[in-house]
């Protein structure tokens, strides 16, 4: 008895694709787009057919499908659309029903088409994607794809239409990106006087009234933190800070009656810090309130941020802080069920999933020491997240104690050797920082 070898491959749409391509448009699209499927899919074929090039296209200049195919059998389809911003839209992707969820067919096609998209150097990859077709949504989602907003009723009435876009970063941002070793902390004394230069020298640009006396009053507010009482317009404020002590990002927290969190100011020197206040603020603040938001003006790296992260855009509000300066309001639904994030290298997310690395190294801050075993926390690089559980938490005194009792290996699998993963650890951990205490986190991915 023999056993077939499934064989999936990619290739160019043919003519004699025509009435399989306009079938599975039809059937795919037609619960959740209006207009002509069938008259829609002979357009695209015909383009792509004849060379690929949009002649009836505004901003489209290119339109090219290609059909994955199973031993010779179709099982499904992706079309993108070249457009003269630097950009491509799938605009479809669609699986045959009887090839849905099997052989990763879908998975294929979307790599396919990203790396498509980096090829002709492509700052972005796009779609757009109905809520109610759930499997579609969570796919897209699952491949690191953002919401961006949706429409009701926008291709077909009763149905919600949402934009998804991927940025396809570059290396150089990458790596400039997870160089950097970020933590966020409680503003202290040492803080105030790089965290002073900063909103004097960031804030004014887009907020009327911030002065040395504005300054002198958030941190007045600072030290009234410990009242818990909302009528003395108490602040919050925490710190992004380098392994060098530099301070790159504060936050300023004021929570308000009704238990809204107003966040302002919120300003970063750089994407990793502004990401890093974002991920790391919210399970911090779950106690004083149900929501965050923040009046910001944001540049597009931090709504990228914002719109990854979840926040959600409120209002914009022209000229509420500075003549002519639009500032918009973003906020965040937080509660008892809030997940701890912390961020990660992409590489470890990678060896966590495939449990290569079960232990996670970090250094004794407050909200380090309060995990507990069974907690989840998820896990997020600029490209990706994980969720894990707690299984142990083990404490020690410093990094050489640590390697003693923990196999390195586990630690960062990717390194040749302990002396390695002394270093790498050492790096990341300053004596500042490791003076403050190890803490191991075993972990598993759910």
């Amino acid at each position: 008895m023999t056993t077939e070898k499934t064989e999936v491959t990619l290739r160019e749409a043919v003519a004699d694709d025509s009435a399989w391509v306009s079938d599975l448009m039809q059937d795919a699209l037609e619960p959740y787009y209006g207009g002509d499927h069938r008259a829609h899919a002979k357009r695209i074929l015909e383009a792509h057919l004849s060379g690929g090039m949009d002649l009836v296209g505004f901003f489209s200049f290119e339109q090219r499908m290609f059909i994955a195919e199973v031993n010779g059998v179709r099982a499904g389809m992706v079309h993108l659309v070249g457009k003269r911003q630097e950009t491509y839209k799938i605009s479809p992707l669609i699986l045959a029903s009887e090839f849905r969820g099997k052989l990763g067919i879908g998975s294929i096609l979307l790599g396919h088409a990203e790396k498509y998209a980096r090829i002709h150097h492509a700052r972005e990859l796009y779609c757009t994607v109905a809520e109610q077709n759930v499997g579609a949504m969570q796919f897209f989602l699952r491949k690191g794809f953002i919401r961006a907003g949706s429409s009701a009723s926008h291709y077909k009435a009763g149905i919600v239409e949402t934009m998804l876009y991927k940025i396809l970063y570059e290396a150089d941002d990458v790596a400039a990106y997870e160089g950097m070793q970020i933590s966020v902390v409680p503003f202290e004394q040492k803080h105030e006087a790089q965290v002073t230069n900063l909103l004097l020298s960031t804030l004014p640009e887009s907020f009327g009234g911030v002065d040395e006396k504005w300054v002198k009053a958030l941190y007045g507010g600072y030290e009234r933190r410990n009242s818990g009482d909302i009528n003395t317009k108490f602040k919050l404020i925490y710190v992004a800070v380098t392994s060098a002590g530099e301070v790159v990002g504060v936050a300023g927290m004021t929570p308000k009656k009704g238990e809204p969190i107003k966040v302002m100011p919120f300003i970063a020197k750089n994407r990793a810090a502004f990401d890093a206040l974002l991920i790391d603020l919210p399970h911090e603040l779950v106690q004083y309130g149900h929501k965050l938001y923040i009046h910001i003006s944001p540049t597009a790296n931090e709504v990228i941020s914002l719109e990854r992260f979840g926040w959600k855009l409120d209002a914009a509000m022209p000229s509420a802080y500075r003549p002519g300066i639009i500032t918009y309001q973003w906020s965040l639904e937080i509660g008892a069920t809030t997940m701890r994030e912390m961020r990660v290298k992409p590489r470890f997310i990678s060896l966590m999933r495939s449990k290569r690395k079960s232990l996670e190294v970090r250094v004794g801050y407050d909200n380090i020491n309060r995990i507990q075993v069974g907690e989840r926390i998820r896990f997020v690089s600029h490209e990706s997240a994980l969720d894990v559980r707690v299984n142990a938490v083990r404490r020690y005194l410093s990094i050489a104690q640590l390697l003693e009792k923990e196999a390195w290996e586990k630690i960062a699998p990717d390194l040749p050797s302990k002396e390695a993963v002394f270093q790498l650890l050492k790096n990341i951990y300053p004596p500042e920082k490791e003076k403050l205490g190890m803490v191991v986190l075993e972990i598993v991915p759910v």
